[in-house]
């Protein structure tokens, strides 16, 4: 499964966070978002940051004019417009500062789970060439490898299949991680190109995130995190192929 080509622009996103689409567009927009794990991201973004705005300032906006402003007002008709000014300036001095806070949090957060990138693409570099041992269980033990693997973790553990693609289950090995145990399943296709799946829990600061792309010394890749795990698809194929393969694991494991 591939994902959805993005027509939308800024203005459609914000409409919708803010309501203000049409049925037909709500429509078609909530479509091309269902299909979309970026878009996704960044609705949720909006809309908490449109959460933080009414929670930090809509009490604000309910109060009267401050008495010190009132008395200093210029000429009858203009009550109120100084209050306002100042409150326009007021919120826009806390969207720039919520708007670095979370700017500065995303790169935190990329920063974190790049690490389980790089884990997952050293661990492929090291086994994917190996001929006689490539993994520590073979595909035909491979009920007494999801239960190993899941026992070890902690966590249920499936093997997503990728025969549709010309990839098949080689079988897989336990590996450490930051976090703890982790898994790491190898396929391959009829012409021997390899790809991993590694598999391991999230820490504290990672969140749901969509799809994101890493490539380090030839190793391409597709992160992402979801529920209390962390996923990591490796392999040498060009980004689109990857993507599509990353997809189908991810509706595989989600539902």
């Amino acid at each position: 499964m591939t994902m959805i080509e993005r027509n939308y622009t800024e203005e459609i996103i914000h409409a919708y966070v803010d309501g203000q689409l049409s049925p037909d567009e709500l429509g078609r927009f909530e479509r091309l978002l269902a299909a979309d794990f970026k878009l996704q991201e960044k609705v949720n973004a909006y809309k908490k940051q449109n959460a933080l705005f009414h929670d930090m300032y809509d009490s604000i906006l309910e109060e009267p004019i401050p008495k010190a402003l009132d008395e200093y007002k210029p000429a009858k008709k203009l009550k109120g417009y100084g209050f306002k000014f100042v409150a326009s300036f007021a919120l826009l001095c806390i969207g720039s500062l919520i708007g670095w806070m979370m700017k500065d949090y995303e790169v935190k957060t990329t920063i974190v789970i790049a690490n389980l990138a790089q884990t997952a693409t050293a661990a492929h570099r090291v086994y994917t060439p190996e001929v006689k041992h490539p993994v520590e269980v073979s595909a035909d033990q491979q009920q007494h490898l999801v239960k190993w693997l899941s026992k070890r973790m902690g966590k249920k553990i499936t093997t997503p299949v990728l025969d549709n693609f010309g990839f098949t289950l080689v079988g897989g090995r336990l590996l450490p991680s930051d976090t703890g145990p982790a898994a790491q399943f190898m396929y391959e296709s009829e012409t021997g190109n390899r790809l991993t799946l590694f598999i391991r829990s999230k820490n504290n600061a990672e969140n749901n995130t969509a799809f994101r792309y890493f490539e380090e010394e030839g190793s391409k890749a597709f992160y992402w995190i979801d529920g209390d795990l962390g996923y990591v698809l490796v392999g040498n194929l060009g980004r689109e192929q990857l993507l599509d393969k990353a997809n189908s694991i991810y509706h595989q494991l989600s539902f």
